[in-house]
C-alpha cells in the first residue's frame, strides 16, 4: 500500500471529526463552570471558609483516586453489539446533564461542617457520572485516529469545541447570574439556571457520538486477553512505559497551571484590577466575562495555527513554544495596577495564543503512549490509560482549588457580606492572588516545557512503532 493511500485511509471524514469533536463541548462547559467559578461559588454563596471549602473540594479526589483507572478498565473489558466505549454515553448522558446541578446546589445549613459535608458528597457524585462519559469518550481518540499527525488533527476540532464551550460558558454564566440577581433573585438560583441550561445542552453531543461513531473491530482473542488480566497487573504495565510517564507529568503540569490561573482569575478581577467593586464591568460586560472573552476568541482564533505548527515542526517544539509565550505574559499579569481594565485585557489576548496551545498539543500528544504500550504487552488499553489521564486532570482541578483556597485563607482573605456590592480584601490577600496568578503560574509553565523537551516520543519514532505493530501483526496473521 502506498504512502499516500496510507494517509486517506487513516484520515477521518470532515463530518465525523465535527461530531466527535462536539462532545468537548459537553466536557468543558461542565470543567469551566467548575474551573472558574466553584471555588468563588463555595465561598461567596456556599459561605464556606476558604479553607474548609478547599478541604471538601480535595475530599473528592479520594474517590476519584479509585473511580477513573476502575472505570477505564471497565470500558477496556466491555463487550456489547456497540462496542465497548460507545454505550457508556448512551448510559450515563442523561445522568452526566442532570449531575451539573449538584454542585450548583448551596445547602440552608448554618454549620460549616454539615455545608463541607454535603458539599464534598455532590462533588464526588457528580465527579463519578463526568467519570463514566470522560473516560469511555477520549479513549476513543487513538482508537478512530491511529495517524500521528491525525491525532493533532482530530484534537483540534475537539479543542474548537472546547474552546467553543469555555468561551460561551466564561461569558454567559455571570451575564445570567447578574441578569438574575437584577430581578430580585438570588445568586443561588443564578447558579441553578445556569448548570441547568449547559447541563441540557451537554447530554446531546454525547448522543450525537453513540449513534454516529463507530468503533473498531476486536477479535474475541483480543477480547479474552483484556478481561483475564488483573487490575494491579495493568497498573504496573502502564506505569512501565515511560512515554506515558513524561505524557502524563506534562499533561498535570499543564492544567494545574490553566486551572489555577482560571480559579484565581475572578478573585483578581474582582478584588485587585477593580479595586473591590463586585459589578465591574468592561466593554459592557461583567469584568470577568469581558477578561475571558477576549482570551477564548484569540484561542479559538489561533488553534488552526497550532496544529499547522505541530505538522510543520512536531507537537513537542510546539508545545514548547507555546508555553514559553504564555509564561512571559503571565509575568506581565503580576505587573497589572488597580484600573488598567485595557491592559489586562490586552494581555488577556496574549494569553489566549498560548491557552489554544495549552488545549490542543497535550490532548494530542497524550495517545501516541498507547502504540508503544501495544507493541510492549500486545494489548490496546486505551481505558486504563484514559482512566489514569481523567485522574490527572481531575486532580489538577482538585489541587489548584485547595492551593489557591488555602493560600487566600492563609492571608487573610474575607467573603463579603450577602448583598455587597463593594468588598475591599486586606493587602496580604491582594499579593497571594498576584504571585498565584503570576510569578507561580510562570513557574509550572517552565516546568511543563522541560517535561516536553525530555518527552521520548517523535513523529518518526511513533511512525516506526506503527510498522513494527503492522508487521507483527500481519506475522500474527499468517500463522
Amino acid at each position: 500500500m502506498s504512502e499516500a493511500t496510507q494517509v486517506s485511509k487513516n484520515q477521518l471524514p470532515f463530518w465525523k471529526k465535527a461530531i466527535f469533536g462536539a462532545g468537548d463541548w459537553s466536557i468543558s462547559s461542565f470543567g469551566t463552570l467548575r474551573q472558574i467559578f466553584y471555588a468563588i461559588f463555595l465561598t461567596d454563596v456556599v459561605g464556606l471558609d476558604a479553607r474548609l471549602a478547599s478541604v471538601a473540594a480535595l475530599l473528592g479526589i479520594i474517590w476519584d483516586a479509585v473511580n477513573d483507572p476502575l472505570v477505564g478498565m471497565i470500558s477496556d473489558r466491555v463487550d456489547t453489539r456497540w462496542g465497548r466505549r460507545r454505550p457508556f454515553l448512551l448510559w450515563f448522558a442523561v445522568p452526566y446533564g442532570l449531575g451539573f446541578m449538584l454542585l450548583w446546589w448551596a445547602p440552608p445549613w448554618e454549620s460549616q461542617i454539615a455545608l463541607a459535608i454535603t458539599v464534598s458528597l455532590a462533588y464526588m457524585l457528580s465527579d463519578t457520572l463526568q467519570t463514566f462519559i470522560f473516560v469511555p469518550l477520549y479513549a476513543l481518540t487513538p482508537e478512530i485516529a491511529p495517524d500521528y499527525d491525525e491525532r493533532t488533527s482530530l484534537t483540534g476540532f475537539r479543542m474548537f469545541f472546547n474552546l467553543l464551550a469555555s468561551l460561551t460558558t466564561a461569558v454567559a454564566a455571570p451575564a445570567i447570574v447578574d441578569a438574575v440577581l437584577a430581578s430580585g433573585a438570588t445568586q443561588q438560583q443564578g447558579y441553578m439556571i445556569v448548570s441547568a441550561l449547559f447541563g441540557g445542552l451537554a447530554i446531546i453531543p454525547l448522543l450525537l457520538i453513540f449513534f454516529t461513531i463507530k468503533e473498531r473491530e476486536r477479535s474475541r482473542e483480543e477480547i479474552e486477553k483484556e478481561q483475564k488480566t488483573p487490575f494491579m497487573e495493568i497498573v504496573r504495565m502502564a506505569w512501565a512505559n515511560i512515554p506515558f510517564r513524561f505524557a502524563t507529568g506534562l499533561y498535570m503540569l499543564n492544567w494545574i497551571t490553566f486551572d489555577l490561573v482560571a480559579l484565581v482569575l475572578p478573585f483578581y478581577l474582582t478584588y485587585w484590577v477593580a479595586s473591590g467593586d463586585l459589578l465591574a464591568k468592561a466593554v459592557g460586560l461583567p469584568l470577568e466575562s469581558a477578561v475571558f472573552a477576549f482570551l477564548l476568541v484569540t484561542s479559538v482564533v489561533v488553534l488552526p495555527f497550532w496544529v499547522w505548527l505541530s505538522h510543520k515542526m512536531s507537537k513537542r517544539h510546539a508545545y514548547m513554544i507555546g508555553m514559553g509565550f504564555w509564561a512571559v505574559v503571565q509575568l506581565l499579569i503580576f505587573g497589572i495596577q488597580p484600573g488598567q481594565v485595557s491592559y489586562i485585557l490586552f494581555l488577556s489576548m496574549l494569553a489566549g495564543i498560548s491557552v489554544s496551545t495549552a488545549h490542543v498539543l497535550p490532548d494530542s500528544i497524550f495517545p501516541d503512549v498507547i502504540e508503544w504500550d501495544e507493541l510492549r504487552t500486545g494489548r490496546r488499553q486505551e481505558g486504563i490509560y484514559y482512566g489514569v489521564k481523567n485522574f490527572v486532570r481531575k486532580l489538577t482541578g482538585a489541587v489548584a482549588i485547595f492551593l489557591a483556597l488555602q493560600v487566600l485563607g492563609w492571608f487573610g482573605y474575607q467573603s463579603p457580606p450577602e448583598g455587597a456590592t463593594y468588598f475591599a480584601q486586606p493587602a496580604s490577600a491582594l499579593m497571594a492572588m498576584r504571585v498565584l496568578i503570576g510569578p507561580f503560574g510562570a513557574l509550572l509553565l517552565i516546568s511543563a516545557i522541560v517535561m516536553a523537551w525530555f518527552y521520548p516520543l517523535t513523529r518518526e519514532r511513533h511512525t516506526r512503532i506503527r510498522r513494527l505493530l503492522a508487521r507483527k501483526k500481519a506475522r500474527t496473521k499468517d500463522t
